[in-house]
């Protein structure tokens, strides 16, 4: 099996091709298949299961023995932003580079993102349907995107990047500003007019915009529901709300939204409602877990980074220990590019089992994205984006976080990265 490494018109997928001779997690949370297998045709899966009991194979069907590594369903990381460089994040650098460096400077990112295992993501800010199409035309290489544009923010909110001084233009390339349940309506129309495939609002400030703090309300309950009310009605459009204080979870949730991303002050009110309303958390831990770095991190932004940290650590787990549903997101962009699978780690630290964090990055993942049709498990006739890990996550759920412990990562069934699988 030969993994692409060019750029170029993605080619179409390779003939039959069994993987066999591993354990195979189908992301539909049954027990693990010791000794399973999946057959691949022409992008899809064809079947999954125990390996002798595969069906009649096709001539010239490939068989590729996974040297006891895991079968998994690509995963879906649903909070990224590819135009954003990881660490520290500096809007003063941001707003002030042109769009166009932007865009190249994000191509290795997504490649990063895809050999890391995801073959699915779903950028919150800065990527546009230019990014999307890039990569649906091969022109660059990396996972399957669903775009926002642009945050939704208020004035002086989360997505208001101007300092307090400054009155000049805000970057639309992140955000737009919005006051009032009319102009939210206006947002909204815009960046699904730019072909936004979801919607994301600021509910509450954040550790990054210099103006607010991560409790401070955002958007309120009746400006959220005319942006959900409007999205719904461009074939029920999600979505996400940036949502860290209480009272703009709450504001969130009741304001009908299909995510909370972050969280990090969820309490008992919150999970009741989204316990009754299926709203799902995305506690991005991956970047609540990454310590800012003092030199590049400005003042402001290093201590509220250094104190929501400690409250995500005490209310995420009390969400998981409560059920709240879970997809997998990381902010990778505020964390660093391809280090998107450390989340299950994290996952697993603040509650949930290896397999319940498996499934947040599945199926899980894509039921939040509206994908469950096609992605999420491997199941007779699902896109076939796969990953072989030469570990068995069960047992070092870790594991997955290191690139070289990702061994094979099929999209639509064509190889992006072989380790040498392909060879046997």
């Amino acid at each position: 099996m030969t993994a692409r490494t060019a750029p170029g018109p993605v080619p179409p997928a390779p003939g039959p091709v069994l993987l066999e001779g591993g354990v195979l997690i189908d992301g539909r949370g049954g027990e693990p298949l010791v000794d399973g297998a999946v057959l691949i045709e022409e992008g899809t899966v064809r079947w999954a299961g125990p390996a002798g009991a595969h069906p009649r194979l096709s001539p010239g069907t490939r068989r590729v023995d996974v040297g006891g590594g895991t079968i998994l369903p690509g995963f879906i990381d649903c909070h990224v932003h590819m135009t954003v460089p990881g660490g520290a994040l500096n809007h003063a650098e941001l707003r002030a580079m042109p769009p166009s460096l932007r865009t190249f400077l994000s191509a290795p990112r997504m490649r990063q993102t895809l050999e890391a295992g995801v073959t699915t993501a779903r950028d919150l800010g800065g990527a546009d349907t230019g990014h999307k199409r890039a990569v649906e035309e091969g022109l660059v290489t990396g996972p399957r995107l669903l775009v926002a544009v642009a945050m939704l923010s208020p004035t002086g909110g989360h997505g208001d990047f101007r300092m307090g001084t400054d009155n000049g233009e805000n970057d639309p390339g992140m955000s737009r500003l919005a006051d009032g349940p009319d102009a939210c309506r206006a947002a909204v129309r815009g960046v699904l007019r730019q072909g936004a495939d979801c919607v994301k609002v600021a509910a509450t400030g954040g550790v990054w915009s210099p103006t607010d703090q991560p409790d401070d309300d955002g958007f309120l309950e009746d400006e959220i529901r005319a942006i959900t009310q409007i999205a719904a009605g461009h074939r029920g459009k999600k979505v996400a709300a940036h949502a860290q204080g209480r009272g703009g979870i709450l504001n969130a949730v009741r304001g009908g939204v299909a995510s909370v991303e972050h969280g990090y002050e969820i309490d008992d009110e919150a999970i009741d409602l989204m316990l009754e309303r299926g709203t799902f958390l995305v506690p991005t831990l991956t970047t609540a877990n990454t310590d800012p770095d003092p030199a590049k991190a400005a003042s402001w932004a290093y201590a509220k980074k250094k104190h929501w940290q400690n409250v995500a650590r005490t209310h995420i787990p009390h969400a998981i220990r409560r059920g709240v549903r879970v997809a997998l997101g990381t902010d990778c962009g505020i964390a660093e590019h391809g280090t998107n699978l450390r989340e299950l780690a994290h996952l697993v630290e603040a509650g949930m089992t290896p397999m319940g964090a498996l499934l947040a990055g599945t199926s899980e993942a894509a039921e939040l994205l509206g994908m469950a049709d096609t992605l999420g498990t491997l199941e007779p006739g699902k896109r076939a984006d796969v990953v072989v890990a030469r570990t068995n996550p069960l047992e070092d759920i870790a594991s997955l976080s290191e690139p070289e412990n990702i061994a094979l990562v099929l999209k639509d069934g064509v190889a992006y990265k072989d380790l040498g699988l392909g060879q046997g």
